[in-house]
């Protein structure tokens, strides 16, 4: 089992990328594969589908989104081909969004999803999907690494890390955490 792999993209196709890492090329499914730039470092978070006729890597830019991929492929009726446009097409917090909110509209505009498959979707997730620890455990490593570096405890990091914007930039990450920790 892989939990990520570091290495440079060496191709894309339109619905997965190739990565070589020391020597090696792997072929990742991912929801987007031209958000990938050629000849650039990138680490993907790798999900490892097995089945009797096949065995595939599917990859991810970010921790949370292979989460809520997980949790996707979990409800019945929804499996990896079917749950990996629904992160191509929409964003993370809109998709956890509609799920706890019963938005069956939402869950109805992603390729192969009907009726029965978004209220499945709703009635296996709803309340099951941690917003804040995803998007921290993803968003934020940098920033509790830096924080920790100055001394804080992690304790006093978590209390802080929901008021802090995860789309910032490192530097302003600091600046905002530090200001809040001085208060």
């Amino acid at each position: 089992m892989y939990e990520y792999i570091k290495g440079k993209i060496v191709s894309q196709e339109s619905n997965y990328i190739v990565l070589e890492n020391n020597g090696i090329g792997y072929l990742i499914y991912v929801a987007n594969p031209y958000s990938f730039d050629i000849d650039k470092e990138y680490t993907i978070y790798i999900y490892e589908h097995v089945r009797e006729d096949e065995i595939s890597l599917y990859g991810f830019k970010s921790f949370a989104e292979k989460s809520l991929f997980l949790k996707l492929i979990n409800v019945k009726g929804l499996g990896c081909k079917m749950a990996l446009p629904m992160l191509a097409t929409g964003s993370i917090d809109g998709i956890m969004d509609a799920i706890e909110r019963e938005n069956i509209l939402y869950l109805k505009k992603f390729p192969k999803i009907g009726d029965k498959v978004a209220r499945q979707i709703i009635l296996d997730l709803k309340g099951k999907l941690n917003t804040t620890s995803t998007n921290s455990k993803d968003n934020f490593d940098e920033l509790i690494e830096v924080l920790k570096g100055l001394g804080y405890k992690t304790s006093d990091i978590n209390k802080i890390l929901p008021s802090i914007k995860s789309d910032l930039d490192i530097e302003s990450q600091v600046k905002e955490a530090l200001k809040l920790m001085l208060k």
